[in-house]
């Protein structure tokens, strides 16, 4: 049988890793990120952790602000312009359906060598240094696809 995360100890420990002070705030984020794997807006997860706390709004902004800062967090657009964010510890791709803009990880085993030679190569035909990348691919999710049939 698989160990049960502890996931509050490891959030502890990825926040000191990245200089961050640890804070009910984002702790909360980052559990709740962990834990979903929906893609979330800042307003959802606003609503998840917080209810109807009208103070705390800011505070998740800011939050997700620093944890984007810190590589801990990536934020994705949509193509309706609305930022999603995703725990980006486990490096993976996204593939987004261009009709309902649902977003679902892809995880590649080479994922990280495919990575630096992409990167590589930008560097070299730009003259870039390049300090973190992002791999989106577009399609038709099998939802909408059910849909169009």
């Amino acid at each position: 049988m698989k160990p049960v995360p502890n996931y509050l100890k490891e959030t502890e420990d990825l926040l000191r890793e990245h200089n961050l002070k640890v804070t009910k705030p984002r702790l909360k984020i980052l559990k709740y990120l962990r834990t979903h794997h929906n893609h979330p807006t800042a307003a959802t997860i606003f609503k998840a952790i917080s209810g109807d706390e009208p103070a705390y709004r800011a505070t998740v902004y800011n939050t997700l602000n620093k944890l984007v800062d810190a590589g801990i967090v990536i934020e994705i657009k949509n193509s309706d312009d609305s930022i999603h964010y995703d725990y980006f510890v486990e490096p993976h791709f996204h593939i987004i359906c261009k009709q309902c803009d649902n977003i679902a990880d892809v995880y590649y085993p080479d994922f990280e060598a495919v990575e630096n030679r992409m990167r590589a190569e930008a560097e070299k035909q730009t003259g870039y240094v390049t300090s973190a990348s992002h791999l989106e691919i577009f399609g038709i999710c099998p939802e909408c696809q059910k849909k169009k049939s």
